[in-house]
């Protein structure tokens, strides 16, 4: 386009220089008199030739005139009734006319440009290979950052140590390749960062850009995926030639599972745009080698759905697990979020961090900024305790309906439902700690909930622990049982979370001495929960079937038959208890410590 603009630029310099030297041109041999010197010259025979125009006449001369040496004489012609007029008084006369050059050029020379104009728009439109040209479809869309514009740092990731160490190898790894290569050592080719949604990939990936000192690529999957034919792949071949023009550099892919989903996963056959894509960004993956410098860094929170050849030795050479913060993880994102807050010198982070077991750093952020919002609109001066306990069960809970009015009698119920759970958790051994009961509404359809609170994270579980649980969730429905000789569908949740723990204590665990060391339903893997659109694959034979029923069902039987037991032991204490719930509407463990303290 630069070529096309300076040839253009000369041509009409060119052409203005031309018609502004017309005249200048003409009157080198030519001059202009006036007419009644022309009639002169006329009569007396001076004259060989006249070339008669609209508004002027151009008389050519027999030989050159003495006084300028001129052959060719013009003037400007005037109407007959105006020079016979004229003539009475033997005065000079011409006609003349405005000059109309400036007028005459920009009248055709202004569309002509204007259409020049449009030209030249059209033409970078559709050859310049800007994001928004037609020429540009198979053009990567990735933004390119440098150390300057990115200003998180490993400093403002928390909980993820393990994968900070990862990659500040690698980061090391770009600024002095030669320390690593003088032992043979290769750069790793892709880095996978794998985890459920919310434990801080994209911002760990922010943060390695904000260390390199190289050029970071940033694109999401999803850029790549067009309605055309071979776009992706040709995005794909131009995101990795930028790479390898700016490198030592990172590339870094968002939710790659838009774009690495497992080829043959489409029913409708394997020519697929999606598949084109894949096989080109793994062409690419071994196309180039670690002497190139360019780290392929890609994020993801569905890893089962990805295509075995892109995750194999070569491609992507390490897999980092970004998962679920444990309590010293979440005392450290916290402490890095409460730096943006005023907090109070009484707030202990131990303790909302032991509040907030399956937190993600998302979670937390969310926490923090929750608790900013209680303190402010309770117009306190720093964000106390309080307000962290009231945003934890805002976020656990969900907002309180209080608007949602319960008549007596279904206070009654849940008043009790809530605290046979309570009850019966303070009862049972290895279950946490009852933080809160309360039968105010809140969510979508909780009319009322009951809060405990962990003492420390636990990875493993016994079948006591598991039958314990189970007969907490039940404690309301027994409570139900008992108080009123009838169940409400108010306990449908808890059931339903009973039966699944049933299930996989039989399916999962092996944990059923009839049905031996076998797992007769496969875990799932994703981070994002149970696939429903998934195919259950069911291979055992009815009589396993029936046999797994029938322990799913005594399980199930034996916790609500405890938890009833329970609290029929201690049915005055129930019944003070919901009372006094009702009377207040919520109870804190410092309160429900009174009527625990006095369990058989």
């Amino acid at each position: 386009m630069k070529n096309y603009r300076f040839n253009l630029t000369y041509f009409v310099l060119a052409l203005l220089t031309v018609l502004l030297l017309q005249d200048y041109l003409k009157g080198v041999k030519t001059t202009v008199v006036p007419y009644n010197e022309f009639q002169a010259a006329l009569e007396s025979n001076e004259i060989k030739e006249v070339v008669v125009y609209n508004e002027e006449v151009k008389g050519y001369l027999k030989e050159a005139r003495k006084k300028d040496n001129k052959t060719v004489i013009v003037a400007r012609r005037v109407p007959p009734e105006l020079r016979s007029e004229l003539e009475k008084y033997g005065v000079k006369f011409w006609r003349a006319n405005e000059s109309s050059f400036l007028s005459d050029i920009f009248s055709w020379l202004i569309p002509m440009l204007f259409f020049i104009g449009i030209w030249i728009f059209l033409s970078r439109k559709i050859f310049s290979g800007g994001q928004g040209s037609f020429m540009s479809v198979g053009k990567s869309k990735a933004k390119i950052y440098v150390e300057k514009k990115i200003k998180v740092s490993f400093s403002d990731v928390a909980g993820v140590d393990e994968a900070k160490s990862e990659l500040e190898e690698v980061i090391n790894f770009l600024k002095d390749a030669k320390h690593y290569e003088r032992l043979g050592a290769k750069m790793p080719r892709g880095i996978l960062l794998v985890g459920p949604p919310g434990t801080g990939k994209t911002l760990l990936a922010k943060a390695v850009a904000g260390e390199a000192a190289v050029p970071f690529f940033s694109i999401s999957g999803s850029e790549f995926v067009e309605m055309f034919v071979g776009v992706g792949a040709a995005r794909v071949r131009d995101l990795f030639e930028q790479a390898r023009k700016h490198a030592p550099c990172i590339v870094f892919i968002d939710e790659l599972d838009a774009l690495g989903k497992a080829r043959g996963a489409n029913p409708m056959g394997g020519q697929d745009e999606k598949e084109q894509t894949l096989n080109q960004l793994l062409v690419e993956l071994d196309g180039f080698d670690g002497g190139e410098g360019v780290v392929l860094l890609a994020a993801t929170n569905r890893p089962e759905i990805l295509d075995p050849a892109l995750l194999r030795a070569g491609r992507f050479d390490r897999q980092v697990l970004v998962d679920r913060p444990d309590r010293i993880g979440r005392l450290q994102i916290l402490n890095v979020h409460v730096k943006k807050i005023k907090l109070d010198r009484n707030v202990e982070l131990e303790q909302v961090a032991a509040l907030t077991t399956g937190f993600t750093g998302a979670d937390l952020a969310n926490l923090v900024n929750e608790a900013a919002l209680f303190a402010t609109r309770n117009n306190r001066e720093s964000v106390t305790l309080e307000d962290f306990n009231l945003a934890i069960e805002r976020i656990i809970t969900g907002l309180e309906k209080k608007s949602r009015v319960l008549n007596k009698m279904e206070q009654k119920i849940v008043a009790y439902h809530e605290m046979g759970h309570a009850i019966v958790a303070a009862s049972c051994s290895k279950v946490n700690k009852v933080h809160k009961v309360s039968i105010i509404p809140r969510g979508v359809g909780a009319l009322g909930y009951t809060i405990q609170r962990p003492t420390e994270d636990r990875y493993l579980m016994s079948p006591l622990e598991l039958e314990n649980k189970m007969a907490v969730l039940l404690g309301g429905r027994a409570s139900e049982k008992l108080f009123f000789n009838e169940m409400t569908t108010g306990s449908s949740d808890d059931i339903a979370k009973v039966t699944e723990m049933a299930r996989a204590m039989v399916t999962k665990y092996g944990m059923i001495k009839e049905l031996g060391h076998i797992v007769y339903e496969q875990q799932q893997q994703s981070y994002l929960g149970i696939d429903q659109f998934s195919p259950k694959t069911k291979n055992y034979s009815e009589k396993t079937a029936q046999l797994i029923d029938e322990r799913v069902k005594e399980i199930v039987d034996k916790a609500f038959e405890k938890a009833y037991h329970v609290l029929e032991l201690n049915r005055d204490i129930v019944e003070k208890s919901a009372l006094e719930l009702i009377k207040k509407e919520t109870l804190t463990g410092e309160e429900l410590e009174v009527f625990f303290n006095q369990l058989n």
